[in-house]
């Protein structure tokens, strides 16, 4: 145990549905490998377990994730977070067959929205934003930001998020389809509740099948996108500018780029 007294994670379930919190909230949630640990476990727990039906995502504190734990990766402790079978957080790229909805309360960076982005379904506060700001530490959002983005908003939007690290709002997010339903910051739990109320009533095996449909048609090559996600990220990765950008941020300076 870390900086709390309580877990980095949190799981519970309500009837039919599991929540799992993050809570790391004075560190902006941000993931380090003991949350990617537990958010893996807790995943593999949903997917196995017949009694649930619907996961939830959700956090505690001012932000909702603020992506990856930077003073880790700076310290060379990131790998951890990144090398695994899920990917991101264990969790972006995990093998999932229910249905998953992002409770979305705070503002979302980095890998924070790409989380939110692999969930199925996202409920919003009102008055949060998206943003990527990978570009900025000399790194690009290399756990399906880009990929996803892509699919889910225009692609003037998308290019904007992604290249000028510009925050997305959650009601413009709505508005674009990104976004299921906008609640008060306060009330986003509850309606990621309900959502998931409605979705454990129907036939589980019918909701998987349908959901699995579904996917596939929005996700029709995949693989050929993410292999050409992996090779950019090494690509940026092995550049000076990927450690200057993590040097900076924990040094609180502007980075220094070498392009």
């Amino acid at each position: 145990m870390s900086e709390t007294e309580e877990p980095p994670v949190l799981f519970e379930r309500d009837g039919h549905v599991a929540i799992i919190t993050f809570n790391r909230p004075r560190v902006h949630n941000a993931i380090n490998a003991d949350m990617a640990d537990a958010i893996e476990a807790h995943v593999a727990t949903v997917e196995s377990d017949p009694a649930i039906r619907v996961a939830l995502i959700a956090a505690r504190g001012k932000s909702f994730c603020a992506g990856a734990d930077l003073k880790q990766v700076s310290a060379g402790f990131g790998q951890p977070v990144k090398a695994r079978p899920g990917g991101f957080a264990g969790f972006v790229y995990a093998r999932r067959e229910k249905p998953w909805i992002a409770a979305v309360h705070a503002n979302a960076y980095g890998g924070g929205v790409e989380i939110a982005l692999a969930c199925d379904m996202i409920i919003a506060a009102e008055d949060m934003a998206f943003t990527l700001p990978e570009v900025r530490r000399g790194l690009i959002p290399g756990a399906g930001g880009v990929i996803r983005a892509a699919r889910f908003l225009p692609r003037g939007i998308a290019l904007e998020l992604v290249g000028g690290a510009a925050p997305l709002s959650a009601r413009r997010a709505y508005e674009l389809g990104m976004v299921n339903h906008l609640a008060p910051a306060d009330r986003v739990l509850d309606e990621a509740k309900a959502l998931a109320a409605r979705i454990a009533a129907n036939a589980p095996l019918a909701v998987r099948q349908a959901m699995r449909l579904t996917r596939a048609a929005a996700d029709v090559g995949d693989a050929e996108l993410r292999a050409l996600q992996e090779e950019a990220v090494e690509i940026v990765r092995a550049s000076p500018d990927a450690a200057e950008g993590a040097r900076a941020f924990v040094e609180k300076r502007e980075p220094s780029w070498r392009g």
